[in-house]
């Protein structure tokens, strides 16, 4: 029987958490663009011209997505796992498209996204359930 490295599982714990952090963060950031489409203040000339209210649901839908993977990996399911690193990836690319918008929220998303994925690809087999 292999021995279960306590460092690997909990850099998947601390994904696994991150990733729910992470989901409510954009779940958060997705509510104030639908709900007060005049917080965000739009950027001219920006390749994506998408109103605020736009942004929110990406976000919003991005955001569940991710919450949703952290608590699929807190169960050690292979599916939590691959869907926690797919959604990470997808937040970390709506969180950069997001950076004329709000600048400090989408780099700190996406630090907390690529730590994510680095914990769960190095790691994350350390934690499925047997």
């Amino acid at each position: 029987m292999e021995r279960k490295s306590g460092v690997a599982v909990g850099f998947t714990m601390f994904a696994a958490i991150m990733l729910m952090i992470s989901g409510s963060f954009q779940i958060i950031a997705g509510l104030t663009g639908i709900f007060e489409n005049e917080f965000y203040v739009r950027t001219p000339n920006y390749f994506l011209e998408f109103d605020a209210s736009a942004w929110g649901w990406i976000h919003l839908i991005w955001g569940v997505l991710v919450l949703i993977g952290g608590l699929g990996l807190l169960s050690g399911s292979l599916w939590g796992r691959t869907l926690g690193v797919i959604a990470a990836a997808g937040s970390m690319l709506a969180s950069f498209a997001f950076i004329p918008l709000y600048p400090i929220w989408s780099i700190v998303v996406i630090a907390i996204d690529v730590t994510v994925i680095w914990a769960l690809t190095a790691h994350g087999r350390d934690i499925v359930a047997e």
